[in-house]
């Protein structure tokens, strides 16, 4: 066997098994949607096309609680500003739903509270603690997800 190959097997078993402990997560921050007995920590941009996906698939989804923070990501420009927009909302689970089913996509300049930009600020350093980089990004019963990876999103919830 090689020495690229012991390293490449190495690092498949240490990332499988890297665990977070998600109960450091200020779940005070987020956007708390559903009341089910699995907790999904999920880290989106509300103009990820993959983010939506998800979206829809947990909207189905009864037996979730989803602790939702926000990482818009730099190539979509109108993301931050939905984001704020979403935050500074009274019911930031509806305005979340309105952008992930792509209702604000046309709309003009969106206008955001202090305290929205101040959330989202907070959100963003809750995913750069947590090593964050991309979206969506789940963590599920202590597993870190990255990419809308069905397989592995129903293993960790136990389906």
């Amino acid at each position: 066997m090689t020495n690229l190959l012991r390293l490449m097997i190495i690092m498949v078993i240490a990332t499988a098994s890297i665990q977070v402990d998600a109960a450091s997560l200020d779940s005070g921050k987020s956007i708390t949607i559903g009341s089910g007995p699995n907790t999904v920590f999920e880290f989106t941009d509300p103009d990820c096309p993959f983010c939506r996906k998800a979206s829809k698939y947990f909207e189905a989804r009864s037996d979730v609680t989803r602790h939702i923070y926000f990482y818009p990501l730099p190539m979509h420009p109108r993301a931050k500003e939905k984001a704020r927009y979403i935050l500074s909302m009274t019911d930031k689970a509806k305005a979340y739903n309105d952008a992930m089913s792509g209702k604000m996509d046309k709309t003009p300049p969106l206008a955001a509270t202090a305290e929205g930009i101040k959330l989202q600020e907070e959100q963003l350093e809750i995913a750069k603690k947590f090593k964050v980089n991309s979206t969506p990004t789940f963590i599920i019963n202590g597993r870190i997800i990255e990419g809308f990876d069905l397989k592995k999103i129903e293993a960790a919830l136990g389906k």
